[in-house]
């Protein structure tokens, strides 16, 4: 008995699910069955009927490499299934058959005792789809460390992850191990949680579950923490700092002040060339949700810093900028000691470092928002050079400094 796998209502801009099918003569009819596979059309051979190019070594033909190996599990399990009804000379049925792929496939005993197989797919099509914050490129870093986190916690608190243990008691050892274990914050455990369940939602929709117990876990409280926002004359201070010939330092220097003068994120600001910048605005589509276009307005710093590198920005990684940058700024001088307050479980826990170990590629647009706002700029315009829509989350960028803070009581009351 033939099978095959096909794409269903296959469109060139979205995901296609994959379906299994196979005709049974002695009923006149065809057995359709959704795989719960999505795959872009472009990624699939229409000739062999199977994801194409699968020689390399690079992400996409791993990803591709795993939805073959999926399908191999439907076919191996059709073929297993005919041979057995053949040899106990049998009518192999529709119905027969659909509940033979239902008990392997979409039943707790089958396919879904791997949750970690099901997240794998999940990542999957979180990578292949590019639309909307929900799928940047930091999104799906934290989907995959919470994959690692998950994998972990299986393996050091001994618990058995599968669909049908997803319960309080998972919820209660969860929270318990990233506390206790990996000292998570409130927000690092909020995070987390949140993520955790969007997989859930997914395994839901995708019929790998009908394990619901996941609604009922309570989101953990976030907790507001202690985060540097450098004032307009510390960014004057290290744009003038002689740093002689340290090309690799300067270079740093420079893209971060740029970075502070512009508000983008890094993912963005890093990657402004010539094309980007027209009529002295920077235009450019926002890496974390593509559905917004930011429009900056160039200022003496950005323009002198694009002309400078004749519009061609120095290149980093995110984790080797902020690892210069931690060298730039004790070079710098910035060994001041910081207070850190972060809330991991029920208890507020205070720490100390250095100002240099608290710069990273975020402190240049949590800065620019803290100038911009004690400057008295109103939000509804720093917003829309910063792209936030929110309003909640914008605030959570301000950090007023001590002088400032005395410079308002002063102006009130004195």
């Amino acid at each position: 008995m033939h099978y095959s796998f096909k794409l269903q209502y296959p469109k060139k801009d979205k995901l296609s699910p994959i379906l299994f099918s196979a005709y049974f003569k002695e009923e006149g009819k065809k057995f359709v069955y959704s795989t719960g596979i999505r795959i872009h059309p472009s990624d699939w051979d229409f000739r062999n009927i199977r994801p194409k190019n699968l020689t390399g070594r690079d992400k996409d033909v791993s990803n591709r490499k795993i939805i073959d190996n999926e399908l191999s599990r439907y076919s191996n399990k059709f073929t297993e299934v005919v041979n057995r009804y053949i040899s106990i000379r049998e009518v192999l049925t529709i119905e027969k058959i659909k509940e033979e792929f239902n008990l392997e496939f979409k039943n707790i005993s089958g396919k879904t005792k791997d949750i970690f197989n099901a997240y794998s797919i999940f990542l999957i099509e979180k990578k292949n789809d590019k639309t909307g914050a929900a799928n940047s490129e930091s999104t799906i870093k934290r989907y995959e460390y919470n994959e690692k986190l998950l994998k972990s916690f299986s393996k050091e608190a001994n618990y058995t992850m599968r669909y049908s243990n997803i319960n309080k008691d998972f919820y209660n050892k969860f929270i318990q191990y990233c506390v206790e274990k990996k000292e998570h914050s409130a927000n690092t455990l909020s995070r987390n949680i949140g993520l955790f369940k969007t997989f859930m939602y997914w395994s839901l929709d995708n019929k790998y579950t009908y394990n619901q117990d996941f609604k009922q876990f309570q989101n953990i409280k976030r907790f507001a923490t202690d985060e540097i926002a450098l004032t307009k004359s510390q960014i004057v201070e290290i744009y003038s700092f002689n740093l002689g010939r340290n090309k690799k330092l300067i270079k740093i220097r420079d893209l971060f002040v740029f970075g502070v003068s512009t508000g983008m994120r890094f993912s963005n600001y890093s990657k402004v060339r010539k094309r980007d910048v027209s009529n002295g605005h920077i235009n450019v589509i926002d890496v974390k949700d593509k559905t917004k276009s930011l429009r900056i307005p160039l200022n003496s710093y950005s323009k002198q810093i694009l002309e400078k590198y004749d519009y061609n920005l120095p290149q980093y990684s995110n984790q080797k900028f902020n690892d210069y940058l931690k060298e730039l700024f004790i070079k710098l001088g910035y060994n001041e000691m910081i207070k850190k307050s972060m809330k991991v479980g029920n208890e507020i826990i205070e720490t100390e470092s250095p100002m240099h170990d608290r710069i990273s590629s975020h402190t240049a647009r949590r800065s620019f928002i803290t100038i911009m706002k004690n400057e008295g700029i109103p939000d509804k315009i720093i917003m829309s050079y910063t792209g936030h829509k929110s309003l909640e989350v914008f605030n959570n960028y301000y950090r007023p400094n001590e002088n400032h803070r005395i410079k308002f009581m002063e102006n009130v009351w004195n």
